[in-house]
């Protein structure tokens, strides 16, 4: 799987970097942790401020467009939605009025 950055926009008023790519792969379309975790390493961000708002693959062919957002910091994040939290980091527990990530153990050593 190769990413190509297409655009990256700073956002001053929400703190955040965005950036529209474009994936290139083979066999079936990545799942977004697959294309976060690419994603992190090509654009040298922290794991807990980037979060993959969306990714659009056409029929049949073995390209994707994607949407992706970096945050300045943690505080900035509290504007995206928790389904779009969930899909990105995990599962989710409910502490009081507050929501705490756990990530997900992968099958990996």
């Amino acid at each position: 799987m190769e990413i190509e950055i297409l655009n990256e926009k700073e956002n001053p008023l929400l703190n955040r970097k965005e950036i529209k790519f474009r994936i290139l792969y083979e066999g079936a379309t990545p799942s977004i942790k697959e294309v976060r975790k690419k994603l992190i390493s090509v654009l040298n961000s922290k794991d807990k401020l980037t979060i993959v708002d969306s990714i659009r693959s056409t029929f049949g062919g073995r390209v994707a467009g994607g949407y992706a957002k970096v945050y300045k910091d943690e505080e900035s994040m509290k504007v995206e939605p928790r389904h779009r939290i969930k899909k990105n980091f995990g599962v989710e527990e409910k502490k009081g009025n507050e929501i705490e990530v756990k990530k997900e153990k992968s099958g990996e050593k």
